[in-house]
């Protein structure tokens, strides 16, 4: 897996996947920014619910579950000092559908957890706190 992070201007990047798929990576305006794109921060949250969602999805349609939506919803918190990693982490997963088993949710949401969803595995060895729940929406 590859990807190149091309400087632009300010604190403004140019990020793009091995896939070659792009995206715009800028700071704030109170730290030299323009806003024109998602914090570097922000990206590895998105990629974490990203590749949890993925798994989700995917154990849920393999146990035949009549899903409609899913999203994983992230919160945060930051150590105050310097490097601000992250300290704890929630993804609380919304799944919808029809007639979904929550027994089949509870355990998709665990197995990402637990053995699949690399970036979560890799943040919760690095000493971060990761937390998971869900709700169910019949629809």
């Amino acid at each position: 897996m590859k990807a190149v992070v091309k400087w632009t201007d300010g604190v403004q990047f140019l990020a793009e996947s091995g896939s070659g798929h792009a995206i715009v990576v800028d700071g704030a305006p109170e730290n030299g920014g323009r806003n024109t794109g998602p914090r570097p921060m922000e990206l590895l949250l998105m990629g974490l619910g990203s590749c949890s969602a993925f798994d989700v999805i995917t154990i849920l349609n393999k146990a035949r579950q009549n899903v409609s939506d899913c999203k994983a919803e992230i919160e945060a918190e930051r150590a105050d000092s310097v490097p601000a990693v992250f300290t704890k982490i929630h993804l609380h997963f919304v799944i919808t559908g029809r007639d979904l088993k929550e027994a089949h949710v509870k355990r998709a949401v665990e197995l990402s957890a637990e053995k699949y969803c690399s970036a979560s595995i890799m943040l919760g060895q690095a000493g971060v706190e990761i937390s998971h729940d869900y709700e169910i929406i019949e629809h």
